[in-house]
């Protein structure tokens, strides 16, 4: 039951990275009933018992306005806002405090373009998030907890946008044809995108040079040598002559 469960979650937390660009390390968002119940249940450290739920390294937020109302609770949610004051703070911009779930969806927006999980165990809070596109809830469920499939609306909306997307894609093929297919027709000639590559020669470098046979230095020396032997020649004759 634990490894059924485990991969429904692995299999939401696919869904939103493939459709919605959710990235490591997740961002989570928590408001002050999501951190009360883990303290309640003892899941802690909390980062460690979301990035285990997520499958990957998650990061805990929390906003001013849930810091202020847990503050406003007095001493029985002392600890809760202890931790809460251990978190990041994500932004809100209110100047005044106002409710944790107006803060909440505030923070989210129409789009969620921060890619929070919303961590809550607000019922109300969960049921509005189901209708809205690209946010993923996390809730516990006594000692377990647990991140709700993705609704209807949800999938719908992710289907429509790749449906979108590659239709896109398609009219951008079709034009690049259409333009190709009117060059022709006017007769322009489209440049070859790739050069052919020539066959070049060897590397001058790599080559060894090759050898001159040096012949001038024989035949050289053959004439110096073939003088010396007529001077020797014409001296004998001299001396003969002498003799006689």
């Amino acid at each position: 039951m634990r490894v059924k469960k485990q991969k429904r979650h692995r299999k939401a937390v696919r869904f939103y990275s493939a459709c919605f660009g959710f990235r490591e390390p997740y961002k989570v968002l928590c408001d002050g009933t999501f951190i009360h119940h883990l303290l309640h249940h003892r899941l802690t450290p909390a980062d460690d018992v979301i990035s285990h739920l997520l499958g990957a390294r998650a990061l805990l937020f929390t906003t001013r306005c849930i810091i202020g109302e847990l503050r406003s609770l007095g001493e029985s949610h002392s600890e809760a806002l202890e931790a809460a004051q251990q978190l990041i703070t994500a932004r809100c911009d209110h100047e005044k405090r106002i409710g944790a779930s107006a803060c909440v969806e505030s923070v989210i927006g129409a789009t969620n373009s921060e890619h929070f999980f919303v961590a809550t165990q607000d019922a109300d809070m969960r049921k509005k998030f189901r209708e809205v596109p690209g946010v993923p809830v996390i809730y516990g469920l006594r000692n377990s907890l647990f991140i709700e499939q993705p609704s209807t609306q949800q999938r719908e909306y992710a289907r429509s946008t790749e449906e979108k997307r590659l239709h896109m894609v398609t009219e951008g093929t079709q034009l690049t044809k259409n333009i190709s297919t009117t060059k022709r027709m006017l007769g322009v000639a489209e440049k070859s995108k790739f050069k052919r590559k020539r066959a070049k020669g060897p590397n001058p470098l790599s080559c060894k040079k090759k050898k001159k046979n040096d012949t001038s230095a024989p035949q050289n020396q053959g004439v110096v040598d073939a003088g010396v032997t007529k001077k020797k020649i014409r001296k004998r004759k001299r001396a003969k002559e002498r003799a006689s």
